[in-house]
C-alpha cells in the first residue's frame, strides 16, 4: 500500500511548491515521476525545474525523451514509471495511478479552483476505498503546510 498525500494549495501557487517537494524527495534518495494534465503543462514545468531558483535546478527528462528509465525526474502525463519512481506527483488534474507500486503519492491541487477541489474529493474517496493510508495537508495563510486530517 502507498501512503497518499493531497496538498491543498491555498496561497502559494503549484511552482511555488512543487520544486521544493521535488528536491526533499531527491533528498531522501528517492526518483521522482510528475505527472501532468496536459503536454502544455508539462512543457512549464519543464522550464521551471531548470529555472525555479537562480542558484539550482533539479536535474530531470520526460518521458518523450531518450532512456527516461535514467532519469532521476521524470516528466509525463501517462501513467508509468520506467525510472522506478518510488513518489509520484500527480498535478493539473493528473488521474490516480492504475497500479501502486510507490512508496508515496502526492496529488497536489488548486483550492481555488472547484473542480480541482472536487477532483480531489472524488480521488480521496477512491484512495481511501483502496485502503491506502490517507493524509491531508493545506496551506494556512503564510504557505505553511498543516496537517488537516
Amino acid at each position: 500500500m502507498s501512503e497518499v498525500w493531497f496538498y491543498h494549495l491555498q496561497t502559494k501557487p503549484l511552482e511555488a511548491t512543487l520544486p521544493t517537494l521535488v528536491a526533499r524527495s531527491r533528498e531522501r534518495g528517492w526518483n521522482v515521476v510528475i505527472r501532468a494534465g496536459s503536454d502544455e503543462r508539462m512543457a512549464v514545468l519543464d522550464d521551471l525545474l531548470w529555472t525555479y531558483d537562480e542558484e539550482s535546478f533539479l536535474a530531470h527528462g520526460t518521458a518523450s525523451e531518450p532512456q527516461p528509465e535514467t532519469q532521476p525526474v521524470l516528466l509525463t502525463t501517462r501513467d508509468e514509471a520506467p525510472n522506478g519512481a518510488q513518489i509520484l506527483f500527480l498535478v493539473d488534474g493528473a488521474g490516480l495511478p492504475a497500479e501502486w507500486p510507490f512508496e508515496r503519492v502526492v496529488m497536489m491541487f488548486d483550492g481555488n479552483d472547484m473542480d480541482a477541489v472536487d477532483g480531489a474529493r472524488t480521488a480521496w474517496k477512491t484512495v481511501k476505498g483502496k485502503g491506502h493510508a490517507v493524509t491531508y495537508w493545506q496551506q494556512d495563510d503564510n504557505g505553511r503546510w498543516v496537517k488537516k486530517a
